[in-house]
């Protein structure tokens, strides 16, 4: 076989042989909770906002433009609408866990998920933008 023939058939390989990852985001879903160590907090609520991440190999669902092979991102919302607004934990690394594990639970093929849950103006004793919590699971090795 001469060299270009051999070279062609070597990029054939590795490109079919190659790994590919995407993203898909819910960034900044925002919702009414009652969570926090206060009892105050737990009365009156707040507001929450949560960013979701989920790496995961979506080639085929684009080749196709099939839902059924991807993360729906109308799912996950809904699940996460859930955990916040039906739920009352004293911390927000809590929630963030939680549904990263739903999140796994759901879609166990998933390559990760990074959840990340922010409260504005936590209660600090003091000028404060927000306070996040964000946790990440690397399914990768699964």
């Amino acid at each position: 076989m001469s060299d270009s023939k051999s070279e062609s058939l070597a990029e054939t390989v590795s490109s079919s042989a190659r790994s590919t990852t995407g993203m898909v985001s819910l960034v900044n879903a925002v919702f009414y909770g009652h969570h926090g160590v206060m009892q105050e907090e737990h009365r009156v609520g707040g507001r929450y906002e949560v960013d979701v991440r989920v790496a995961l190999d979506f080639e085929e669902a684009a080749v196709h433009d099939d839902l059924t092979r991807t993360v729906n991102y109308e799912q996950v919302y809904e699940f996460v609408r859930k955990l916040v607004t039906e739920n009352n934990f004293y911390l927000i690394e809590k929630l963030a866990y939680r549904i990263a594990q739903n999140v796994l639970e759901t879609y166990p093929d998933v390559e990760g998920v990074e959840v990340t849950v922010r409260k504005p103006n936590p209660p600090v004793g003091g000028p404060c933008d927000r306070a996040e919590a964000t946790y990440t699971i690397d399914n990768s090795d699964a």
